[in-house]
């Protein structure tokens, strides 16, 4: 019962809970003459409501989830393995003096789970700084400095340090590694971004497989139900429409081949 019931109050007092319910009732104690600014504050709180609550974020991020399957057990050795900047905070990381991990943590984890898995392979860490203050704080040196720590050969770990997204990631990554036809690259990020990652990387030259990490969805009917964290709601609606519009974007911008690239 107790459980219940806490689990119940913070959903009640969460900051973000509190913050709408109270943007509901100021936007709805607005004077009813003022019309249009009155029907346009009750619209936005409550599409901030409907996305912070109802599961929109997480029906959104799981078609891109979903869209590569994870690699087969039995897959063989593939000629080198990538992975996508986004699991360290850099930033944070230089100001304490350690390696501070950030949601994509899966990202490293699994380069490190491959690296020994595929001893052959070579392995490749892609990510500069997307910041647009203290941009020089890249996370590729902290990224190795990691994985040696966790046991992989600091002979085997290339870094790109300089691209600040996907796009950057693909072109600055193939220049550095010249791939070849009869190559097979691993891309590892995370679920809901490999779609446009494998569509750049395959526009890059790269022969591509994909194995994402990073779920945040659960992929199922549980997937419907109410959010009880309305911050995650927000989270995931916020990461769901980003990518969509990353795909939309880099299509018409010729970067990707396809509105929704697959397997």
């Amino acid at each position: 019962m107790f459980f219940l019931a806490s689990k119940l109050l913070w959903f009640a007092v969460a900051p973000a809970t509190l913050l709408m319910a109270g943007a509901l009732l100021g936007a709805w104690l607005v004077p009813r003459r003022a019309g249009f600014p009155r029907a346009l504050a009750l619209g936005c709180v409550g599409a901030l409501l409907l996305v912070s609550l109802a599961p929109v974020g997480a029906l959104l991020i799981e078609p891109l989830e979903n869209r590569f399957p994870q690699p087969p057990a039995d897959m063989p050795t593939p000629y080198g393995i990538i992975v996508l900047g986004g699991a360290i905070d850099a930033e944070a990381s230089a100001a304490r003096g350690q390696t501070i991990l950030d949601e994509g943590a899966a990202r490293l984890t699994e380069a490190a789970i491959l690296a020994r898995r595929f001893p052959d392979a070579r392995l490749v860490y892609a990510g500069g700084s997307a910041a647009l203050w203290n941009a020089h704080s890249t996370e590729a040196p902290q990224a190795r400095t990691l994985l040696v720590a966790l046991g992989v050969d600091a002979s085997r770990i290339a870094i790109e340090d300089k691209s600040r997204n996907t796009d950057e990631n693909a072109r600055f990554a193939a220049a550095l590694l010249h791939p070849q036809p009869d190559q097979t690259w691993l891309v590892v990020t995370s679920a809901y971004h490999m779609p446009r990652a494998m569509g750049l990387f395959a526009k890059a030259g790269f022969s591509v497989r994909a194995d994402p990490v990073d779920y945040r969805s659960l992929g199922g009917a549980r997937d419907w139900r109410m959010n009880l964290e309305p911050a995650r709601g927000l989270r995931l609606f916020d990461l769901a429409v980003h990518e969509w519009i990353g795909l939309i974007a880099y299509r018409v911008s010729g970067r990707i081949d396809n509105w929704f690239p697959g397997p």
